[in-house]
């Protein structure tokens, strides 16, 4: 007798912003084996160790699978991280959301829209993402909406919308096999982007692309570059300001380009002339002559692209990061054709998608700004609001949230998906902030760092429970699919809200404000695409197969893979005149070093999905790279149990003496509860982006016993399904 095998279900990776696109074989409601199709116009069959391995998550048995209530609510001030299991109840939905609903407005009520804030998700759809940002805003009246872009491209974004008026990924990552050359800063692509590394591979070896790696570590990219450029963290500008002078004086640039599609040349160049190669070589520790090879390589380029991801915008002067690469692209007009661009590459599966979708306190879905009149007026019509319902106000970022939690400020904080207790900067004060809120509603799979604070955890269900879009870091928006029943009593995302959203609407004498009865995500979908011009055009049955690329502004449309070809949004791109400004914290004799913080192939963000899953047996515990003339003069060997220490806080792990990183900086991965980097790192922000400069500060390092390295806290986990 011949065994019927099951359809594999295909649905989109939920980990990195490449969007792959998965195959999941099921068996008795069980996820058995992933493999990717071959013929996904993302990864052709390709997949990470995160993607084929890194699904078991879902049956680990630290997953919450019902409802909890804290039996004695936690007060401002008082709010205590202690997990202890005892200190919770399991409930049915309906009290738990019943609950969460009552605290919600009575805070409402009594102090106001500002003091209501929520965290989106990334990790969530499309869909998710749309509804929170429409509870918040619609019902609670408060633009204090965000999420982890506020602490990934922010920088870039701000930039972007400013020089070009889009903050998009301009070409398609695969289109990297029809560029000559093409430079990779901030980023270490073959572990945190690891399918488009392998194109960006066989762009070189197949066709003879050339590449310039711009990095203070010495990535795996390196060893296929042409040449590596490495600068001392946080010298950006001046590198790219310095290949832009050499372009400049050699006559190299782009003059039809720049005359009928950009403005503001005159005041650049003039700006450009400080930076010559040698004051760049004395400011970054690049030669000289390295700037020379790499300006000219990238301005002779037929097609030349640029590729950069968190080492850019995480820092204090991101925005300008960001700047350095757009006016190198403009200069050279490098932009607007097939295999080139300015290509920021997203970090979460669903970093761009959120954005769309409004997750952010001063825009609504389609980066609409909410303190525009005719936006606002498009809104309320679309949400069925009175017209000035809506708060005409930006609202308080991320990084701005926690810091504003205090007696006439943030009260409550709803965070879906986020884990903000591993990702904000300066650890110390973002535990003291979180302590002084009086309300703390987790939507999750695990109770981790943050959840520990929350009085009351809503259990959600996986993608792979849930039906929904992603859209990826080149603009496809792709279908996720339900391809297993939801375990225990969790719920997809999208219902838990609408099922709150009707209950505060009865409480606050609003029913049907906003319309929340949704049948399934797809007709989420068809309301966010009469709202948000560049999705008019997606519909699931257009999905059905292969995603379509933003801006799709009708049904017939076939998307669009590359931006900019005959014009930008704001019309002529902009050139912005640039100054060097040093880390807001520079190496000194009390703290010699400078600390460097990323990602891991094997992990991924604040970790609450791989370290929940076997690819924490593969990478188990924290490692501090340091190079070995810095290892030589602490006295350090390789596995000793070192502290790193800030003027914000400490860490104890362990020491992985390496020629990845060069003297002078260490580089400590932020995924380990145990010692978790961004107890270091410094909350010092961008002046415009407001986003964190975690890539930079000042740290010493010391040997200690082995008896002082931590275990993980109990609420990590440890056990299986």
């Amino acid at each position: 007798m011949n065994m019927i095998k099951n359809k594999p279900v295909t649905t989109t990776c939920p980990f990195c912003g490449v969007g792959c696109n998965l195959e999941l074989h099921i068996k008795d409601n069980f996820i058995y084996k992933v493999t990717a199709p071959f013929d996904s116009v993302v990864n052709k069959g390709n997949l990470c160790v995160k993607g084929r391995f890194g699904y078991d998550f879902i049956y680990n048995n630290r997953r919450i699978l019902n409802p909890l209530i804290r039996k004695s609510p936690q007060k401002p001030g008082a709010r205590s991280q202690a997990f202890n299991v005892d200190e919770w109840q399991e409930v049915s939905w309906d009290e738990a959301l019943d609950y969460t609903a009552k605290r919600l407005v009575e805070i409402y009520q009594r102090e106001g829209s500002n003091a209501m804030a929520v965290y989106c998700c990334a990790k969530a759809t499309n869909e998710d993402n749309y509804l929170l940002q429409k509870l918040f805003r619609a019902l609670f009246r408060s633009n204090n909406v965000d999420h982890c872009t506020r602490l990934c491209h922010a920088g870039s974004v701000v930039a972007l919308q400013k020089a070009i008026g889009s903050a998009a990924m301009s070409n398609t990552a695969a289109e990297i096999m029809e560029t000559d050359v093409f430079i990779i800063t901030g980023s270490n692509t073959t572990e945190t982007h690891p399918i488009i590394s392998i194109q960006m591979k066989a762009a070189i070896e197949k066709n003879g692309a050339k590449l310039i790696v711009v990095d203070p570590r010495r990535i795996e990219m390196v060893n296929y570059a042409t040449l590596w450029l490495a600068e001392k963290p946080g010298s950006d500008v001046a590198v790219f300001s310095g290949m832009a002078h050499v372009i400049l004086k050699e006559n190299l640039y782009n003059k039809e380009f720049i005359d009928t599609r950009t403005e503001n040349f005159q005041n650049f160049s003039k700006a450009m002339e400080k930076f010559t190669p040698e004051y760049v070589e004395s400011i970054t520790g690049v030669e000289k002559d390295k700037i020379i090879q790499a300006a000219r390589l990238y301005a002779n380029a037929k097609r030349g692209a640029i590729y950069w991801a968190l080492g850019i915008s995480q820092s204090t002067h991101g925005t300008d990061n960001a700047h350095s690469l757009i006016n190198l692209a403009l200069l050279t007009g490098h932009v607007g054709k097939r295999g080139t661009g300015l290509n920021p590459l997203r970090g979460q599966n669903n970093v761009q998608g959120a954005s769309d979708a409004g997750a952010m306190p001063w825009h609504y879905p389609g980066y609409q700004e909410v303190d525009d009149e005719q936006s606002a007026l498009i809104f309320e019509k679309a949400w069925n609001i009175e017209p000035g319902g809506l708060n005409r106000e930006k609202g308080l970022t991320t990084t701005e949230i926690l810091s504003n939690a205090h007696p006439g400020g943030v009260r409550s904080l709803y965070i879906m998906g986020e884990n903000p207790m591993m990702t904000e900067p300066n650890l110390n004060a973002a535990h003291k902030h979180m302590q002084e809120l009086e309300f703390v509603v987790c939507q999750d799979l695990f109770i981790n760092e943050s959840g520990a604070y929350a009085d009351v955890f809503l259990p959600a269900t996986t993608f792979a429970e849930k039906d929904g879009t992603f859209t990826n870091t080149d603009r496809r928006v792709q279908r996720v699919r339900k391809a297993i029943e939801p375990l225990g009593n969790t719920r997809p995302d999208w219902q838990i809200i609408c099922d709150l959203a009707r209950r505060v609407e009865k409480l606050l004498g609003r029913p049907n404000s906003a319309y929340w009865d949704y049948s399934h995500p797809e007709e989420i979908m068809d309301e966010f695409g009469k709202v948000v011009p560049s999705y008019r055009g997606i519909k699931y049955a257009r999905i059905e197969k292969t995603g379509l690329q933003t801006p799709v502004v009708d049904e017939n449309h076939p998307g669009t893979p590359f931006l900019y070809a005959e014009s930008f949004p704001i019309g002529k791109a902009i050139f912005f005149p640039l100054d060097f400004k040093p880390i807001d914290e520079e190496a000194d004799t009390d703290f010699p070093l400078i600390l460097n913080t990323g990602r891991v192939l094997e992990h991924w963000h604040g970790g609450t999905l791989t370290r929940n899953s076997w690819l924490d047996d593969l990478y188990s515990q924290a490692l501090v790279e340091i190079n070995p003339v810095d290892a030589k003069i602490y006295d350090i060997n390789h596995l000793d149990v070192v502290k790193v220490q800030s003027r914000r806080g400490e860490v104890i792990l362990r020491a992985n003496v390496t020629q990845k990183t060069i003297t002078g900086v260490v580089f400590i991965p932020f995924h380990f509860a145990e010692a978790a980097a961004n107890f270091l790192t410094n909350d010092a922000l961008d002046p415009e982006a407001l986003i964190p400069e975690f890539k930079a500060c000042a740290v010493k390092i010391e040997k200690v016993t082995e008896d002082q390295l931590p275990t993980k806290q109990p609420y990590q986990p440890r056990g299986r399904y």
